[in-house]
């Protein structure tokens, strides 16, 4: 099974539960949509050390197309979410058929701030267009015990999705954030 990863403290819960369920999973790692880079390199480099400590094989794509993203990002509009989450599963649906892989699942659905409707959209039809199973799974029930973990381990945690977008958001967007009174 090829695991789609966005970062180390998404990845143990799924990990465990897709381990718990006899699933041999690879972990697969393709973020352009991280920013700013230097963010990137942290949750690459988080996410390596974490599979060499939990023995996950893990293919990292060093592509950091950013440029890409934020075009069709851009041009999505309210839809960037979606836009993104196609990006990435379909990087992880090319991987899955070069490497021979069951299925395809991701750590997104690990994420209670994520659009799980949509991501198993975008699945599903990739799916279809690649011939490889989707294994859809809501993750989030272990949100807590995964960020607990995490935790515990030292695993580097970000607090933004990784868009340029979602750190503004984040951040930026709410008069609080600005020093402005509401």
């Amino acid at each position: 099974m090829l695991l789609h990863i966005c970062c180390a403290p998404c990845a143990i819960y799924p990990l465990k539960v897709l381990r718990g369920e006899g699933h041999e999973a690879t972990g697969f790692f393709y973020n352009p949509n991280i920013h700013p880079y230097t963010e990137f390199q942290k949750r690459r480099e988080a996410l390596a050390a974490y599979a060499r400590v939990s023995l996950l094989p893990l293919i990292v794509d060093e592509a950091y197309d950013l440029e890409a993203f934020l075009k069709a990002a851009l041009e999505a509009g309210n839809e960037r979410c979606k836009s993104c989450y196609r990006m990435r599963l379909e990087a992880a649906f090319r991987r899955a058929v070069d490497e021979k892989a069951d299925a395809v699942t991701t750590t997104l659905l690990y994420s209670i701030y994520q659009q799980h409707e949509t991501i198993a959209a975008v699945a599903e039809d990739l799916s279809g267009r690649y011939k490889v199973p989707f294994l859809y799974k809501d993750f989030r029930e272990g949100w807590k015990e995964g960020q607990a973990k995490a935790r515990s381990l030292g695993i580097y945690r970000q607090n933004y999705c990784g868009c340029i977008f979602s750190e503004y958001e984040r951040f930026a967007a709410r008069p609080e954030k600005r020093g402005e009174k509401r």
